[in-house]
């Protein structure tokens, strides 16, 4: 006779049945799942990697808006035309600036080189420059002539597509957010287990560790850790933003330990012999794990805002990467001239992740909490 073994669903298990119940969860998840596929797409150059090309004009506007007809440059001949209705238009040669120049010096000198040996030493010494610099010209109306008046979603000051500048300032940005979030609630929630649970001189230690970064000005902190690391990158900011995060996770974490460590279940645990490392982060930490979910969240929220604080204090990232932050930075000139679009896209797309990522883990954390049915 065969008996019916049945095994109790575990903790992720019943997790994942009350997210999946949860329509706004799963709406929300859907749409992290998607920046992070994008993200994942660009990391691999799918998308985006051309985001530093100048396929359009300076500030090209949205196609929806139209072409600015204020001014324009002529392709052909690659030069611009002044747009005032009141006045003649003035062509002025910007891709060679020096033509007119030269050609009043030549006919100083005239038809004979030897008035040139006369009067300036040598015959037309920059004739060779002049003719391979004219030649590059050559292939940079090629290039004004290909430029697009308008782009979906506009352009930047160099021409460089939103859209794609978007999608590759959204892998920085995430990446970032992400790391250092993590890095941040991995130190806290290590140094809050262990001083919560085992108190006494340890709990002191950690303490008096957590109050001199307290004690500290957050952005001073960040100053000083960016000092001492003295190179840019995204590597020194997600350094600097988790090494200086850790204490919001911590203290929550460390009453948590001290309050999970004298239930019944951690003496069983204790009973078997169980070690210390399996009660802290076996027993303890799956009961918890809702918290550091939730820090996590407010952290990578947090830093992407971070990073933009960075970049404007020149500690962000460096020349030739960008990210919502260095987009958004840019913006506040582009403002003044009446150019939202950046703006709109940076601030549209981490409003759109940062809402989705925080309302997937408040669900999660009520899912994982064992208290709530």
């Amino acid at each position: 006779m065969m008996s019916n073994t049945h095994t109790s669903p575990g903790l992720w298990a019943l997790a994942w049945r009350r997210l999946r119940g949860d329509k706004v969860a799963m709406v929300s998840l859907a749409v992290v799942g998607a920046f992070f596929l994008l993200m994942l797409a660009s990391a691999s150059g799918l998308v985006g990697a051309n985001w530093e090309d100048e396929v359009a004009l300076s500030y090209a506007p949205p196609t929806f808006i139209g072409a600015d007809t204020d001014a324009g440059i002529d392709g052909v001949d690659g030069v611009v035309h002044a747009a005032d209705e009141h006045s003649t238009p003035t062509p002025v040669n910007v891709l060679d600036p020096l033509a007119d120049d030269i050609a009043e010096l030549r006919a100083q000198m005239g038809s004979n080189p030897a008035a040139g040996v006369e009067m300036y030493g040598v015959t037309d010494p920059l004739a060779d420059d002049l003719t391979a610099l004219r030649a590059s010209m050559g292939k940079t109306k090629k290039i004004i002539a290909h430029k697009a008046s308008t782009l979906p979603f506009g352009a930047d000051k160099w021409g460089h597509d939103v859209i794609d500048k978007t999608i590759k300032g959204g892998e920085t940005s995430i990446v970032v957010g992400l790391v250092a979030a993590l890095l941040a609630v991995v130190l806290g929630t290590v140094f809050g287990a262990v001083s919560g649970y085992f108190g006494g001189f340890v709990d002191d230690f950690f303490n008096w560790f957590y109050s001199i970064f307290t004690s500290i000005p957050s952005i001073l902190m960040i100053l000083t850790v960016a000092a001492v690391l003295q190179q840019k990158g995204v590597l020194t900011i997600v350094l600097i933003l988790g090494l200086t995060g850790w204490t919001g996770p911590y203290r929550l974490i460390r009453a948590e330990y001290i309050k999970h460590k004298a239930r019944e279940y951690v003496m069983a645990a204790d009973a078997i012999g169980a070690s210390h490392w399996r009660k802290m982060f076996s027993h303890i930490f799956p009961n918890i794990s809702h918290v550091a979910l939730v820090q996590m969240s407010i952290l990578v929220v947090g830093f992407i805002k971070a990073e933009v604080i960075l970049s404007f204090l020149g500690f962000g990232v460096p020349v030739g990467t960008v990210s919502w932050g260095s987009m958004l930075n840019e913006a506040q000139n582009e403002l003044i001239l009446g150019k939202w679009w950046q703006l709109t896209a940076a601030a549209a797309a981490m409003a759109v992740l940062v809402t989705a990522f925080s309302l997937f883990t408040d669900a999660l954390r009520d899912a994982l909490d064992p208290k709530v049915k």
